[in-house]
């Protein structure tokens, strides 16, 4: 496929706004978007009045990965799936553990791989051999890539492969719903319990609660909590109540914080505080991971 036609690619969910601008609809940010400008994520241009969807096939990362990478530990464990990843995010975690390719991504940007929706089919395909069930949207936020997203698990559910979304949630309701029907499986990231540290990362708790219950109803949902010492860790039994109220089914994974972007200063999460808090989740959860602790 040729380049101009991945930078040209026309979005979904927006209207036209004046002087030229465009109002994107995709997520909560709503952002106002000038002729010649990207909203926030970085991944949705106004091309002379209209938005274009410009990450639309561009790759930056592929691999086949054990589900369980994900992480989702109660979605055919023990398998495999094709993972690919694009650049941007509409969210600003000072902690990003993918910052090179979700933030500060134009270097990695200059060696990205163009593929069609018809490409990672094929990859998919071929990936059956080796235990793979589906593709796995995954690495930096895949909803801001929202067009390629759809067109990729409509062929892939097509075939009868799996979709799963590995997302931050961050998505306004009305395109969220037109494509659970194409989703198997999500794991979803619950950052924290509160506005005040959802403001931290330039985003709003209620649209991820949201996201997480509406998904819970159409297919498999699992939630994952990266643990920050002194920043969310007293929110996460609040986290787990409420995971509860949706259904106690709902596997929740605590990971450990590392040292990386802007917070590359702080000490990793102790593995004691995880496991306390396993042990918190526990009382509300009935499925509570702590993944690897090494």
């Amino acid at each position: 496929m040729n380049d101009i036609l991945f930078q040209t690619h026309k979005a979904r969910y927006w209207t036209k706004a004046d002087h030229g601008a465009v109002r994107c609809e995709l997520c909560p940010r709503h952002c106002l978007i000038a002729k010649g400008t990207a909203g926030f994520c970085g991944a949705r241009e106004n091309n002379d009045g209209n938005l274009i969807a410009s990450s639309y096939g561009r790759v930056s990362s592929l691999a086949l990965d054990p589900i369980e990478k994900k992480p989702l530990y109660m979605f055919h464990p023990g398998k495999q799936i094709l993972s690919i990843g694009g650049f941007g995010c509409n969210l600003r975690c000072l902690f990003c553990q993918n910052s090179d390719i979700s933030i500060e991504y134009d270097d990695a940007r200059r060696t990205v791989k163009h593929l069609s929706p018809g490409d990672v089919l094929k990859l998919a395909i071929q990936t059956m051999s080796e235990d793979n069930i589906g593709v796995a949207y995954t690495y930096n936020e895949p909803l801001i890539s929202y067009e390629f997203l759809y067109d990729c698990a409509k062929l892939v559910r097509s075939v009868g492969l799996k979709n799963v979304v590995v997302t931050n949630g961050y998505i306004c309701k009305e395109p969220l719903e037109s494509l659970l029907p194409l989703i198997d499986a999500m794991n979803i990231d619950l950052k924290g319990f509160s506005e005040g540290f959802y403001l931290k990362v330039r985003g709003k708790l209620e649209a991820v609660l949201e996201t997480i219950a509406l998904s819970q109803k159409s297919c498999h949902v699992e939630i994952t909590t990266l643990v920050i010492p002194g920043e969310n860790d007293h929110e996460v039994e609040d986290i787990a109540k409420w995971i509860s109220s949706v259904d106690p089914d709902i596997p929740l994974h605590l990971s450990r914080f590392f040292p990386r972007y802007k917070y590359s200063d702080r000490a990793p999460t102790p593995r004691e505080t995880i496991l306390n808090l396993r042990d918190t989740a526990k009382k509300y959860l009935n499925n509570v991971f702590t993944g690897n602790m090494v």
